[in-house]
């Protein structure tokens, strides 16, 4: 629930943040502080996943990055956002120093992932994905897997819905990306 406590200029949000490490916090443009309950077992499995195969895929691809959840993006907008796994091209990156990459980074990240939680909204997280993709993000994914549903974010285009899917690739914008589904929506001990 989003509350404003006292307005924040970006160092003192990032300050904030790390005076208060155990938990999970974002801003909106409008400076409304969100604080973010810790992920379940299955979440936190499901996030383990996704960031994992997409840094293996990054890996071996070589052009950019991945970060997890913990990581948070200063948004053209003044939002910071962390989302739950995000790729950022590495010729984006070279022009921030290494004291710039120790706090948010002034961008939006080329692919975001959220996948949604019990303790999570959908329409937050749909409106989420849509201010990515306003702020700069090629491409993002919404995985709902209460219902087995996988919304996908472009710019320019509408969210193209897919229900039940076993697999998705992220073609054109990350070429050799794919991720299995089936090990999202139940994700083995």
């Amino acid at each position: 629930m989003p509350s404003s406590v006292v307005a924040m200029n970006d160092d003192q949000f990032f300050d904030f943040c790390q005076a208060n490490r155990e938990l999970r916090i974002e801003r909106t443009a409008e400076g409304d502080i969100l604080i973010m309950s810790p992920a379940g077992w299955r979440s936190g499995r499901r996030n383990a996943i996704i960031t994992m195969r997409l840094g293996i895929w990054a890996e071996r691809d070589g052009k950019g990055v991945v970060v997890d959840s913990s990581t948070g993006f200063r948004l053209p907008n003044g939002a910071t956002r962390s989302p739950d796994a995000a790729w950022i091209l590495k010729s984006r990156l070279e022009r921030f120093s290494i004291a710039e990459q120790e706090k948010f980074l002034p961008l939006c990240p080329d692919f975001v992932i959220e996948i949604k939680s019990p303790t999570d909204s959908v329409a937050d997280l749909k409106n989420k994905l849509q201010e990515y993709v306003e702020n700069g993000a090629r491409l993002g994914w919404l995985l709902n897997p209460e219902v087995r549903q996988l919304l996908i974010y472009r710019p320019g285009r509408a969210v193209e819905v897919v229900h039940h899917a076993e697999a998705v690739s992220a073609e054109p914008e990350l070429p050799g990306f794919a991720l299995n589904l089936k090990e999202i929506w139940d994700p083995e001990i």
